[in-house]
């Protein structure tokens, strides 16, 4: 019986524990402009939590960091911080409204990306449904 309330108490603590993970929602749509330093406070953020939840959300010039020529004003490729940020677990969504609008192929996306139907409905449904917490660096 011992053994069984203790193992009942471990599940309790992982479970509150788990519950406590921080999931955060970055509203992107400033153009490349402020792309490095919005990466640099998302490096920040998982240095200081490794374990939030980050999810990138960008449209109109929010996306254009997320384009596979894009350069910031040194002419350094964003594509090394981005795959860097997904190999931590950070997800990168592109608004497909933005993409018509821009008559941009989904091609010329960098590979780490995936296309939502829109971006603020995503912003939206991120909070609302699954509980992030909303920043606009």
């Amino acid at each position: 019986m011992r053994h069984a309330f203790i193992a009942f108490l471990f599940a309790l603590v992982a479970s509150f524990a788990h519950a406590q993970d921080v999931k955060v929602v970055y509203h992107v749509n400033t153009g490349v402009e402020s792309s490095a330093a919005i990466l640099a406070n998302i490096t920040n953020h998982l240095n200081a939590d490794p374990k939030a939840k980050i999810v990138v959300v960008t449209h109109g010039p929010g996306i254009d960091f997320l384009l596979t020529d894009a350069k910031d004003s040194k002419g350094r490729e964003f594509s090394g911080p981005v795959s860097a940020l997904a190999g931590r677990g950070v997800e990168f969504k592109v608004c497909n409204n933005t993409l018509t609008t821009r008559n941009i192929d989904a091609g010329k996306l960098l590979m780490e990306t995936k296309v939502v139907p829109s971006g603020v409905a995503e912003v939206a449904r991120l909070q609302a449904k699954e509980g992030y917490v909303y920043l606009k660096p």
